[in-house]
């Protein structure tokens, strides 16, 4: 079964369009500067995530494993990764902890990349053993620990694992114990400021936001039951923008921050940064490209992110991620409506100044 599903979770990716709702990045503005003042080769993109100096602030987001066809496509991203200095982190590893031999279609991630930044993958509710097993697998350099209540509640059959109870004790159980930072994600619905902060003592080192406006899973899993039970619940979450603003506004620099979540091009990625994310997940976009056109697609997509990133930069005159985030931003539309209504100012990006 859940073989079949990961399968189809693929194929419904690459059917499906993303949303219905935006990331709400469409609604914050950079303010244009006329006078950038500074050269292409001065842009440095590099970030310290985890503890780690990234050369690229971008993450290749957990896609799949656990079937035949995945090892293609985690070798493909693993290659990408490397040539490229991105992180990478795989799909759920539940499928090889109930199943060894599922674990190759994991284990060629760190074959194909082995100095590259690594992450594991397993949902909140593993013990401390199956999450060492995870680590140990792939040689992991972090561990992802998923958030997706409303991914399970939608499964047809039965399929989903509904028990949602203790997850913070559990998440701070694994944290204190791992030999490698823990990083919590969700996977579509977004993070409010309420569990950012629920979060916060639990000894994670990240958050990954995962916010609505890229591939919805409620859809896909009423897709996958050929019901229309989760139509009702196809809008349900934050989008990406709103949460990484939340979470940030909660958990400042005490925690490194992930923006995912339907974010399409660099433009929305400088966005994302200059809020204050270290890195910007990508998964669906990388799904399309492999199945469409291979391996070259795929790094073609991550090459023009990166390019499209530069550009924001040198058009905004700034040189690196810490001058990216003084520069102001202004939040309109349902974004700015959202956050005044939750009691966040957005007006304070607007009145950033840039230092001399």
């Amino acid at each position: 079964m859940r073989k079949k599903r990961k399968r189809e979770h693929l194929q419904l990716i690459c059917d499906l369009a993303d949303g219905p709702d935006t990331n709400g990045f469409e609604d914050i503005h950079f303010v244009p500067n006329c006078l950038p003042g500074i050269n292409p080769d001065e842009i440095d993109t590099a970030v310290v995530f985890c503890g780690k100096r990234l050369q690229v602030p971008f993450l290749i987001n957990a896609i799949t494993g656990g079937i035949p066809e995945a090892v293609a496509m985690n070798r493909a991203l693993a290659r990408v990764a490397r040539r490229l200095g991105i992180p990478l982190a795989v799909g759920s590893q539940a499928a090889a902890l109930q199943d060894k031999s599922c674990r190759p279609s994991y284990a060629v991630v760190r074959e194909e990349n082995p100095a590259g930044f690594i992450l594991a993958n397993l949902s909140c509710a593993v013990s401390v053993q199956e999450a060492l097993e995870a680590v140990e697998m792939i040689e992991a350099d972090a561990l992802q620990l998923h958030l997706n209540a409303a991914q399970e509640a939608m499964m047809p059959g039965g399929e989903g694992d509904l028990c949602f109870r203790d997850y913070r004790q559990k998440i701070k159980l694994l944290a204190k114990t791992l030999p490698v930072p823990v990083v919590v994600k969700e996977t579509g619905c977004g993070i409010a400021r309420e569990q950012a902060l629920e979060l916060l003592d639990t000894g994670i080192a990240a958050l990954d936001v995962g916010g609505k406006g890229g591939a919805n899973f409620i859809l896909v899993e009423s897709c996958r039951s050929k019901q229309d039970y989760g139509q009702p619940f196809s809008r349900w979450g934050l989008s990406t923008a709103v949460s990484l603003i939340e979470v940030l506004k909660s958990v400042g620099t005490q925690l490194d921050v992930v923006a995912a979540g339907g974010i399409r091009n660099g433009l929305e990625a400088a966005k994302a940064l200059s809020l204050g994310a270290k890195l910007v997940g990508v998964a669906a976009p990388l799904v399309r490209n492999f199945y469409r056109r291979g391996e070259q697609a795929v790094e073609n997509c991550l090459l023009q992110f990166r390019r499209q990133l530069q550009q924001t930069m040198l058009l905004l005159g700034v040189c690196n991620w810490a001058e990216l985030q003084q520069r102001p931003l202004v939040i309109l539309g349902d974004t700015g409506k959202w956050l005044e209504r939750r009691g966040l100012d957005p007006g304070c990006f607007a009145r950033r100044k840039p230092s001399a």
